[in-house]
């Protein structure tokens, strides 16, 4: 609008004339300047124009402006004069401005561009004085860092741009110069932090503007340092790791403990800008980790012939570890032999003649395992197993230094966990460590108390649901390497979590992953079957839906009626409500002690079964409820279907036995409680696994299927999933999902389980 009124402005006086269908302007002289060089390319941008007697034209025509900007910098300001051009003849565009406002200048100037130019300047110089016809930043730092950061390149596009020697001596710094000094001595990180040109003083100020998110620092010198580099976003991000001030980061030499090498390796090899002096030791512990597979540590001979090519760096891995004083998950897929890998590294031990007994902390399910694999891969070792009554397992801990092994169980640990006081093992191992991710419970107290010289977890499942999971884990390895809970969960826990914080969850990465080693049988194990999922919906018939549907609508009545206070109070209420919705799924009679009607799910699976044993499969079927595996064992019993069974009640010794058995024979089916069998159980005589119905967390379901699909299978693993349309069960698939992506991002494992369910969430579980 702006421009078109000054055009209008410019031809009104003008005489119109038509010849040969042409329209015709005279421009007058003070306006030809204006037209010529402004709104004629403006012009024919959108029709053609035809320009005659140009010689002419050009003779009357002034020079087009070009602009000049002369910067100064002087009594802690700088300023600005903006010149207009024309020819040889030069003039301050402050013409344009007295006190009064606009004045009349000589015609051939063009007004609207040394207005532009004039605004523009304004915006980087916003104070005016007319007296030396400048403008200036009012001594205000933060308009004096725009135009060192950007301001003089804007001016450059519009015209030239002349410096004094005073304004070039104002200098804007991009990077900071930092010098990092390591080095490893005596079980400690010894670390120093300089920077060149820049005093301990003025990095203490600067790392504080930093924290507070300030663009520059203005130095002493009167330099401006932008707070925008990678060096001084490095030194604070190393600053936060280690949970120092900045006072306490810049007093020079500090002493950390020697697991922060790797993190500060990986954290330094990001940024080149950074000068680096690095010693031998703090070289040859970094390299070891990044050349494992080239580690002089040969696995035992007597095993060598049975591992396999991973296993045998993961073993190196674990002598790496051990090498340099930091403890590690072995965090292998199910199936791929945590057990043997340690193995090795215990009987290495003894084969190297290293003294001290070692203490393998499973669970319950697992002691007599880990027994047997003992003496098969290790028969030299002369191991013990903690268990019997409280008399036994006293006679057998007063006499622990002559084993080289000692088998318990969290629970039989934390019952005796004073008869350890005095013990000092070689090495403590926990298997299946997702036992302790609940750092509060009893279990997680006592492996943590005990003293040892190196510290390993085993587990297919570092994260099952919750980050803090983790935390606990490396608080049992390297108490204090990811700080106290509260500070973890402040710092990393909520924000990643909640809050989906990249830089966060980066930083989580690059300080645990050199502590955990995860090998995916996919990656591994070519020759491995595949494994082919299917999920097998079943629809409710009349009595069942009816049962199914007066449970939601009780459910959501109770729901609707309640605020967030007496949903919170009786959350544990609603919770077992909702397991009577699964029970229904499953089989009515579970819930309803006289149901008679039909049982959708159960025809299905029976269906399912019969199907599998006919084409000569053999099967292993996994519930979480008990009473339904009973169910399904009266009904295979009517029909002449032999089974094995195991659940919570089976004795330890008793399930090796089954499974023997199992692997061994023809009977065709091996019913499974979910929780007693998730772990420890070598199935690979069963190529059919059934889950009647789904849990939560998915993980438990994977460990599960992994009883068959693991070393030792032969044949395609097929697992089916039997799932109630419009059910609860359909949502639990979608919930299974919801937490992968935290597991995935810290140990690219998939897990998943649900943690706590809002009033929302649990009302959107009822709907069909």
């Amino acid at each position: 609008c702006k421009a078109q009124k000054e055009f209008v402005e410019m031809i009104a006086p003008l005489e119109e004339q038509s010849e040969n269908g042409m329209l015709q302007f005279r421009v007058g002289r003070k306006n030809l300047s204006e037209f010529y060089y402004s709104f004629l390319p403006r012009f024919q941008e959108c029709i053609e124009i035809e320009e005659q007697d140009s010689k002419v034209i050009h003779a009357y025509l002034p020079p087009e402006v070009e602009f000049l900007f002369y910067l100064d910098a002087q009594n802690h300001n700088m300023t600005c004069r903006v010149h207009a051009l024309y020819g040889e003849r030069e003039v301050s565009v402050f013409d344009l401005l007295d006190k009064s406002g606009f004045s009349v200048i000589e015609p051939f100037r063009m007004k609207s561009r040394e207005s532009e130019m004039l605004y523009r300047a304004r915006q980087l110089f916003p104070e005016i004085d007319i007296a030396n016809d400048e403008l200036h930043c009012g001594q205000d730092e933060e308009l004096m860092y725009q135009v060192l950061e950007h301001g003089v390149e804007e001016l450059m596009n519009y015209g030239e741009v002349k410096c004094t020697q005073r304004f070039r001596n104002m200098n804007l710094l991009r990077q900071a110069k930092v010098a990092v000094g390591v080095s490893v001595s005596q079980g400690l990180l010894n670390l120093e932090i300089s920077t060149e040109d820049i005093s301990r003083e003025e990095l203490l100020d600067i790392l504080k503007g930093y924290r507070t998110r300030k663009k520059f620092y203005r130095l002493k010198n009167g330099d401006f340092l932008s707070m925008e580099n990678d060096a001084l976003k490095m030194l604070c991000e190393m600053m936060e790791a280690l949970h120092l001030s900045p006072k306490e980061f810049v007093k020079g030499k500090m002493q950390l403990p020697a697991y922060r090498t790797l993190y500060l390796d990986k954290l330094l090899e990001e940024n080149e800008t950074v000068y680096l002096t690095r010693d031998s030791r703090f070289r040859e512990m970094v390299k070891s980790f990044k050349t494992i597979s080239d580690a002089d540590f040969e696995e035992p001979a007597e095993l060598s012939a049975i591992m396999r090519g991973y296993q045998k760096n993961g073993y190196k891995w674990l002598r790496t570890l051990e090498n340099c004083g930091f403890g590690g998950i072995l965090a292998d897929d199910m199936g791929l032999g945590k057990t043997l890998q340690m193995i090795s590294v215990l009987l290495a031990a003894n084969k190297e003649g290293k003294e001290g007994c070692s203490l393998v902390v499973s669970p319950s399910s697992l002691v007599f395992n880990w027994a047997e694999e003992l003496h098969r891969f290790a028969p030299q070792l002369n191991v013990a197993t903690i268990t019997g009554n409280q008399e036994q397992r006293q006679k057998k801990l007063e006499e622990w230094q002559q084993y080289d092994v000692l088998v318990t169980s969290y629970d039989l640990l934390k019952r005796d966990i004073l008869c350890y006081e005095e013990m000092h093992f070689q090495y403590e191992i926990i298997d299946e460590a997702q036992y302790i991710k609940n750092h509060t419970t009893a279990a997680a107290k006592a492996v943590k108390v005990l003293k040892s010289r190196m510290r390993f977890a085993l587990t297919g499942t570092p994260i099952e649901n919750r980050l803090s999971e983790l935390w606990s884990i490396f608080d049992y390895l390297m108490p204090g390497f990811l700080y106290g809970y509260d500070v973890f969960k402040r710092e990393f826990e909520t924000p990643i979590a909640k809050n989906g914080d990249e830089d966060a969850l980066k930083r989580l990465q690059k300080m645990t992953g050199p502590f955990i080693l995860r090998r995916l049988k996919k990656d591994v194990l070519k020759d491995l079957p595949d494994k082919l999922e299917e999920v097998r919906y079943v629809q409710l018939e009349d009595t069942q839906r009816k049962a199914y549907n007066a449970q939601v609508v009780q459910m959501q009545t109770r729901l609707a009626g309640q605020d967030s206070e007496e949903f919170n109070k009786n959350k544990l209420q609603i919770l077992a409500e909702l397991t009577r919705l699964r029970q229904i799924c499953c089989d009515p009679s579970l819930c309803f002690e006289n149901y008679k009607g039909e049982s959708s799910k159960l025809e299905a699976c029976l269906e399912l079964i019969q199907s599998a044993i006919d084409g000569g499969h053999k099967i292993l079927l996994f519930s979480q409820f008990t009473t339904m595996l009973e169910i399904i064992r009266g009904r295979l019993e009517e029909v002449g279907i032999s089974y094995y069974s195991i659940t919570g009640e089976t004795p330890k010794e008793q399930r090796l036995k089954l499974v023997k058995d199992f692997n061994g024979d023809a009977t065709p089916i091996f019913l499974i409680s979910l929780k007693a069998g998730g772990v420890g159980l070598n199935l690979t005589g069963a190529d059919v696994v059934i889950h009647y119905d789904p849990w939560w967390n998915i993980a438990a379901q994977e460990q599960a299927t992994d009883r068959a699909h693991r070393i030792g299978q032969t044949r395609k693993v097929t697992v089916y999933k039997l799932i109630v349309k419009s059910t609860v069960e359909e949502k639990i698939l979608k919930l299974q999902e919801t937490k992968r992506n935290l597991a995935d991002s810290i140990v690219n494992e998939q897990t998943g389980q649900i943690a706590s369910l809002s009033r929302e969430e649990l009302l959107g579980l009822l709907e069909a």
